[in-house]
């Protein structure tokens, strides 16, 4: 490819296949003969996914344009010639489980497009060549099996059905390959031959894709023909080590069900043992005694009382270690969290006095409302250029009707709650619009409002909230799946008995907790006791990530359970959705405090979960401001020799995010 020149696109080609060709006589008994070659090609251009065919050798000429485009930013209208028209598809409805929708993180990156510029949604450059932007795909459909060759029929959003692609050189599975790298392809109830494109949950798909390392629609492929070397293949770089050692050319172990499987690895491999320098990103640990888990006790909230005693004459916290404790050991009675909250999500730094939160207020007030103005002055034709801020309009729209309805503060119509919930999550696409509104954010601010009941103080919480929680809901989810990994991680020194029944049925991934960590548990607990959980958490005590401890101690209350039964995979997930509403707040912290104090005591904590939980090595527990050495974070790790079985445990790689660009985003008329 040459070189671009000055005010060129550069375009990245992700697929290319020639020898596809357009039967344009289907159907006509008089021009059986009629074939069209031609290349098609999946391009990066201008940040756009785009796919394109062009007919071989064949020279552009503007008499030969067959439709134009009439934009509306989002949506596609074609106007064919007369001679010319395209037919219209049937329109397909994709279903998908409501409780998923709630959760599911959805990124839109749609480009503006213009009739007189470079781009449009489809654009026809001959008699029959054609592009559109991925975005604007609806359904692919496919040809009966035994057909010969392969064929697809692009289906756009607004019904447009594009002439059918006739893969004469093959290379059509290798297509849908390279498209589920950017969607989620779902095989349509109504036709099996029709793979709906499902934007709604494309950022889900990508999270699976990325922890997978593979396609969804082709790792489904391989669940239905052998569940069991599926899930073993894609788990890690260690299943693929057990793969290639136990596979070998035995094809007696090519089609054994899942549990047959396992007892087969607990037979092979009882002291299995993973190469550490030829397996990089495993640590080689031991299976070690972790000790005796001690017996914790939670205090009751902290009282006003309590916390105005805390302040000094102008309204300084004196000991912030001390009230982050007795925070962390018993939560916040609600009167005083309207304000501690501020403390905890770092909207109030810990040492300011109260004349200086009132000045900080005053000026976040304004800085506030100067981002509402924005999204509030833009006009209509505005909007109607900016499909970006129409589609997070019309998310936020649409989840803040089914927010919390049941509480008080959002229940009824016309609530001045939901307005300020929808105001509150508009304003914040002006503060961070890259990532805009994602589906879930309306549950993480639900509860910050109920407790501010202030529209400003709410907002900034927010932010500082989702400053902790963004790379959840951005598009790579690499803050998903490096909790998961770091889950694993925990899980398996805590039970690693438990972790290869999870793997046995097609569970190691841990998706199941997904929903957990993406809105940090909002639909697991009560709405009082999900205020609790989250103060708890924002404390950043006993040790970093303490949600996964808590994910840790739900499990392990519910293991035993499970294993007796013998849940495969579906049991697994149904059991663990019904979970909701039904566990003791007070049960599972306590039980989280008492793993983290447990592992804090352990002399031979591997360096792999030292790292998942922030502890330092080589020094040695004390007495820190006045806490006891249970209340501190554990300091000592040495390795330790070899003892029984060793046991591969996932190294916590991923990276916090720490801070965000905080710019204020200017729509442009």
């Amino acid at each position: 490819m040459a070189a671009p020149g000055p005010g060129k696109v550069t375009e990245k080609v992700y697929y290319k296949q020639e020898g596809v060709f357009i039967h344009p006589s289907c159907g006509k008994v008089e021009e059986q003969d009629s074939l069209i070659p031609g290349t098609l090609r999946v391009i990066e251009k201008d940040a756009e996914i785009i796919v394109d065919w062009n007919p071989v050798e064949e020279t552009l000429d503007s008499s030969n344009i067959r439709c134009t485009v009439k934009d509306s930013s989002s949506v596609v209208e074609l106007t064919p010639a007369p001679e010319d028209r395209v037919v219209r598809g049937i329109s397909h409805q994709s279903s998908y489980e409501a409780e998923w929708d709630m959760v599911n993180a959805v990124s839109f990156k749609k480009k503006l497009f213009s009739n007189g510029g470079v781009h449009s949604p489809l654009t026809v450059q001959s008699k029959w060549s054609f592009l559109f932007s991925l975005a604007d795909l609806k359904s692919i459909k496919q040809n009966k099996e035994g057909m010969g060759w392969s064929y697809f029929v692009f289906c756009l959003r607004d019904d447009v059905v594009l002439p059918a692609l006739h893969f004469h050189q093959g290379g059509s599975e290798l297509l849908l390959e390279c498209l589920e790298k950017y969607v989620l392809l779902c095989e349509s109830e109504q036709d099996s031959r029709v793979l709906l494109v499902n934007w709604e949950n494309k950022s889900l798909s990508q999270s699976f894709e990325n922890l997978l390392d593979e396609p969804v629609h082709g790792l489904l492929h391989k669940l239905k023909k052998d569940p069991y070397v599926a899930t073993m293949v894609g788990f890690s770089k260690v299943t693929n080590y057990l793969y290639g050692t136990l596979r070998g050319s035995d094809t007696s172990t090519q089609r054994r069900p899942p549990q047959e499987m396992a007892d087969f690895l607990s037979d092979a491999i009882p002291d299995l043992k993973i190469n550490q320098q030829e397996e990089s990103g495993f640590e080689v640990i031991t299976r070690i005694d972790v000790g005796t888990r001690p017996e914790v006790h939670r205090r009751d909230p902290v009282s006003v009382l309590e916390w105005i005693e805390s302040m000094d004459s102008e309204g300084r916290i004196v000991n912030v270690e001390h009230i982050k404790h007795i925070i962390f050991k018993g939560g916040l009675c609600h009167g005083i969290r309207k304000e501690a909250w501020k403390f905890l999500l770092g909207y109030f730094p810990w040492s300011c006095t109260k004349e200086e939160r009132a000045n900080l207020q005053k000026r976040k007030t304004d800085e506030y409302f100067r981002m509402k103005l924005q999204w509030k002055s833009v006009s209509e034709e505005q909007e109607n250029r900016n499909s970006r801020l129409r589609d997070y309009r019309s998310l936020i729209e649409k989840d803040v009707n089914r927010t919390d309805r049941t509480n008080k503060f959002y229940e009824g119509q016309n609530n001045p709650g939901l307005i300020l919930l929808h105001d509150i999550l508009m304003t914040y696409c002006m503060y961070d619009f890259d990532l805009g509104y994602v589906q879930g954010m309306s549950d993480l601010l639900s509860p910050v409002l109920y407790v501010m009941e202030n529209e400003v103080d709410a907002f900034w919480c927010f932010v500082s909230f989702m400053d902790q929680m963004h790379k959840n809901f951005e598009e790579q989810m690499q803050g998903m799946k490096t909790q998961l990994v770091q889950l694993s991680t925990l899980l398996r020194l805590l039970d690693s008995g438990f972790c290869s029944y999870l793997e046995s049925q097609d569970s190691g991934y841990l998706y199941f907790c997904f929903r957990w960590l993406l809105i940090r548990f909002k639909r697991e607990f009560s709405f009082p006791d999900i205020l609790r959980v989250w103060e708890v958490m924002w404390t950043g005590l006993p040790c970093e990530n303490f949600h996964l401890l808590i994910c840790c101690a739900i499990l392990e209350s519910e293991k035993q359970y499970m294993m007796e039964r013998n849940y495969g995979f579906n049991e697994i997930l149904k059991h663990i959705n019904e979970l909701s509403m039904k566990m003791d707040v007070n049960d599972v912290l306590s039980k989280a405090e008492a793993i983290s104090l447990q592992m804090m005591k352990c002399k031979d904590l591997p360096q792999a979960v030292c790292e998942v939980l922030g502890l330092q090595s080589n020094s040695v527990p004390t007495t820190v401001g006045g806490f006891s050495e249970e209340n501190v974070a554990k300091k000592t790790h040495h390795k330790s020799p070899p003892q029984n079985v060793s046991v591969p445990v996932l190294a916590a790689n991923g990276t916090q995010r720490n801070s965000l660009p905080k710019s204020i985003h200017t729509l442009s008329a």
